[in-house]
């Protein structure tokens, strides 16, 4: 992880298109404002983990699925 000082009014720049500048900071809270391609997607950190394991539910959801149509397809071979 790199790590930088930044004061307000100063930015970071990546790869030449997407700069994050330092709006604010107050106490604890720091505002940044992100100029990005909107081709670009970009997420809170815990609304990204959230999406993740909301997505990784629906595969396990999905697993149950489908072992409850083998189980049913089963039963109606069976009679």
């Amino acid at each position: 992880m790199l790590v930088l000082s930044r004061k307000k009014g100063e930015s970071i720049v990546i790869a030449d298109n997407i700069i994050l500048n330092v709006i604010s900071v107050d106490g604890e809270n720091v505002k940044i404002g992100i100029t990005a391609p909107r081709d670009i997607e970009i997420y809170r950190k815990e609304i990204l983990d959230a999406i993740q394991q909301s997505n990784q539910d629906a595969v396990m959801d999905l697993s149950k699925l489908k072992d409850e149509v083998k189980k049913l397809n089963r039963g109606n071979n069976g009679s």
